[in-house]
């Protein structure tokens, strides 16, 4: 059943967007748990529905440098191993703007779910703190519970169709040689990634993500020289500590407007 979310207004640092100060708004996201099916290997899919009002846009895991991202608190959940996002393909939103990264209209985010015992219902509790923008920008919560039977094996086609929306894999785009370079700024590092592929289409976005939420990362602009995309990002530990970039770590996503790419790792310039 789907569930209306109702909005917990607070504030937002550094939005482009204002932040809302009325209540007006509790039509602007509606969501709800799609309980999937069991899969062969004794995993389950499921997935997280997000409808949103005309003109409302909620965000991708790494949304730029105006956004909010999401998480997800999986406590309280029964019989609950682990979960893996599958992140459909976002686009490229202006936001007063600025430049974020997001989704418009609907969204199904695929769940990879492991069971802690194998062959047993899991009894999913979510609570899901992310952002929502139109003219303002409101932080909500999002309390979702399903249960997950073991017995159905048939595919949902809605979660299908959205797994099969991902960001190509490196092969899959022609991509070549990938190269980070890394340099010291004033209390952090800057880190030129340069990706030998053909044309994404369109006004390229090149997003560089790192595997430690303590790392703060801008987003640069790409700049197109051939068959090479180059992008300059610069990182920051938030407590302002001196860190290490291991390249193997970094993740690059490449958005334009006729697919998108996911890549893992890079190599010293």
């Amino acid at each position: 059943m789907m569930t209306k979310i109702r909005m917990m207004l607070g504030l937002i640092l550094g939005l482009a967007a204002p932040v809302a100060q009325a209540g007006p708004l509790d039509d602007a996201l509606e969501a709800r748990i799609l309980p999937g099916w069991r899969m062969a290997n004794g995993q389950h899919m499921a997935a997280v529905e997000l409808h949103m009002a005309p003109g409302w846009k909620t965000y991708w895991r790494a949304p730029g440098d105006a956004g909010i991202p999401p998480r997800f608190d999986w406590r309280g959940s029964r019989n609950l191993g682990a979960v893996e996002p599958v992140w459909p393909t976002p686009i490229v939103i202006d936001q007063g703007g600025v430049q974020v990264i997001g989704y418009k209209d609907r969204v199904i985010l695929p769940m990879r779910i492991s069971p802690e015992r194998a062959g047993k219902p899991v009894q999913l509790k979510a609570s899901i703190d992310l952002g929502v923008c139109k003219d303002v920008c409101v932080p909500i919560t999002l309390s979702l519970s399903e249960a997950l039977p073991s017995n159905v094996s048939k595919p949902d086609p809605h979660i299908t169709a959205a797994m099969a929306d991902r960001p190509y894999a490196p092969s899959e785009a022609g991509v070549g040689q990938v190269r980070c370079d890394v340099s010291p700024i004033e209390d952090g590092l800057r880190l030129s990634a340069s990706v030998a592929m053909p044309s994404a289409g369109g006004t390229e976005v090149m997003v560089v993500e790192l595997d430690n939420p303590q790392i703060w990362v801008s987003q640069g602009d790409a700049r197109r020289n051939g068959g090479r995309l180059n992008a300059e990002a610069e990182l920051y530990h938030v407590d302002g500590r001196a860190f290490a970039l291991d390249r193997s770590a970094v993740r690059i996503t490449v958005i334009g407007s006729n697919y998108a790419v996911d890549i893992q790792g890079c190599s010293a310039g």
